[in-house]
């Protein structure tokens, strides 16, 4: 956690999740771990594009609260298209985030979207895999490179176009 955010927490908030065994405040940890782990029943998330990635990969359901740009299609395709996640208003309160939370780890709603969550987990698995459909993209992208610098690169271009470069 950020310096300037560690101002806002409460005075002794840190030191009690941790004497308590209920947390821990990092300032970076290896998200795709976390998300892995058995323990981890969601995921409250900003819904930036390398953390939908990373939950969709894990097949963990999403708490999504977004604040800007792509984080706020990301969070709509989670929780409206793919079925995987809550979204918290905007702002929430304690109860709110309880709540939702609530709604993504235990009762049938919960239950759906971690199936959903596995669901899409199994797509993004499928995909990257020999055969599938990222698998045989970046191939095809690593030819076209290949090819490209087989018939002379940026130098052969460079030399059409007359631009200077060797």
């Amino acid at each position: 956690m950020r310096d300037n955010l560690r101002e806002q927490l409460p005075e002794g908030f840190e030191k009690e999740i941790a004497r308590e065994g209920r947390g821990l405040l990092v300032e970076w940890s290896p998200q795709e771990m976390v998300l892995a782990h058995p323990a981890i029943s969601c995921f409250v998330s900003h819904c930036g594009w390398n953390s939908t990635l990373e939950l969709i990969a894990a097949g963990v359901p999403v708490v999504a609260y977004p604040q800007w740009g792509d984080q706020i299609p990301d969070a709509k395709f989670l929780c409206d298209v793919y079925g995987v996640g809550v979204r918290l208003p905007s702002p929430p309160s304690r109860a709110d985030v309880e709540r939702c939370l609530a709604l993504a780890t235990d009762g049938p709603q919960a239950d759906a979207m971690r199936r959903r969550a596995e669901e899409w987990r199994n797509v993004a698995l499928a995909s990257v895999a020999p055969g599938g459909s990222s698998n045989r993209n970046i191939e095809r992208f690593v030819d076209e490179i290949r090819k490209w610098v087989a018939n002379g690169g940026a130098s052969a271009h460079a030399e059409a176009l007359d631009c200077g470069i060797p």
